[in-house]
């Protein structure tokens, strides 16, 4: 079993997230859309050039039933370049702030692991932070978040985006993932953070079949009495495993989903919002 204090286990799993005076109710699983401001990014597909087609892709993502538009400027695939805190900005800000304006209501996430460029997006319209670095790469972040009261996706990695790669032994999978999490959870408590989600890190020092480990015992991670996020679109996991391109992946995609959303994920990040809208409506209607 997971080594977790008695505390843990004690928490109510949040129902609500508050974003910024919007509540996000987490009844029914929700769908994140992936919006890249980047080159590089691992699923050429979503790579967008621009705030003007960043605007048009939300539209599409909204129409189709997203929750909330996770928008990033740093690719995190493995062996990813690395970008400055100024580059990256100028790749979001402009895109959350044209967004903002032309959906205002629209659930605006951040995906960045620097503290700047965090609140620098909630200035201009985001808000919720999606951290993929789990507060290790900026020591800066916790406070950040703490001072903001924003929700916060806490990830699990190890080492960088650069690094990752090499950093995939664990004496027991689950259990240390879940430990590592805990550990930056109750800095995050400490701070006074209210709203965390937790995301397993699929593809982040995994390997193919350990993140179907993951999969597997995604449950277990609800222990924590946090909301689950699941990032499985189009990785490496699906590709791999049928030896096909990412470009074919949303089949694969749309299983591994099910099969998370089975497994109690409160979150779906994804680049094909409707099929992921579906699948969720779909095994909503299976529920007594």
């Amino acid at each position: 079993m997971p080594t977790l204090e008695a505390k843990d286990t004690l928490f109510k799993k949040k129902s609500t997230l508050n974003c910024r005076g919007k509540l996000l109710s987490l009844e029914v699983p929700l769908v994140m859309g992936i919006l890249n401001l980047t080159p590089d990014s691992f699923f050429p597909g979503s790579r967008l050039r621009s705030a003007e087609e960043a605007v048009r892709k939300a539209e599409q993502m909204l129409a189709d039933g997203a929750d909330i538009l996770d928008i990033g400027g740093y690719s995190t695939r493995p062996g990813a370049a690395e970008v400055s805190s100024q580059e990256e900005q100028d790749r979001i800000l402009p895109a959350i702030e044209a967004i903002h304006h032309s959906f205002p209501e629209a659930i605006i996430s951040v995906d960045t692991f620097r503290a700047d460029v965090a609140e620098a997006s909630i200035t201009v319209g985001a808000h919720i932070i999606n951290d993929v670095g789990g507060g290790l790469l900026d020591d800066s972040m916790f406070g950040t978040i703490a001072r903001l009261q924003v929700p916060y996706i806490l990830m699990h990695m190890r080492g960088t985006p650069q690094t990752m790669a090499s950093l995939t032994k664990y004496d027991n999978l689950v259990v240390d993932v879940l430990d590592e999490l805990r550990v930056q959870l109750a800095r995050l408590q400490e701070l006074g953070v209210k709203d965390v989600i937790l995301d397993p890190g699929f593809g982040f020092a995994k390997t193919v079949e350990q993140n179907f480990e993951l999969l597997r015992h995604m449950e277990d991670f609800r222990i924590l009495g946090l909301p689950v996020l699941a990032g499985l679109s189009r990785k490496s996991m699906v590709y791999k495993s049928l030896g096909i391109h990412q470009a074919d992946a949303l089949t694969g995609t749309i299983a591994v989903n099910t099969v998370a959303l089975m497994k109690g994920a409160d979150i779906l990040r994804v680049h094909d919002v409707k099929e992921a809208k579906q699948t969720i409506i779909l095994l909503e209607k299976t529920k007594l």
